[in-house]
């Protein structure tokens, strides 16, 4: 289809308002899945990073107790 102006084109014979407003929902689409995706992907991250954290405060928590009580042990 060839529009002979750029309002022709806009009006996209007599259906613009249809073929705007889905390319619009489409554009708003999109650009929520985006946000919501970069949102999940950083929920992620700081998920992994608070389990490291409660892991490492685990190991070290052990760690202190086999030492305590092989100084216990020991004397």
């Amino acid at each position: 289809m060839q529009f002979s102006s750029f309002s022709e084109f806009i009006n996209m014979g007599g259906y613009g308002f249809y073929v705007w407003l889905s390319f619009g929902v489409a554009a708003l689409l999109l650009v929520i899945l985006f946000l919501d995706s970069k949102s999940g992907h950083q929920r992620t991250i700081n998920n992994i990073a608070k389990r490291k954290q409660r892991e490492d405060k685990l190991r070290q928590a052990r760690e202190q107790r086999k030492q305590q009580q092989s100084q216990q042990a020991a004397p």
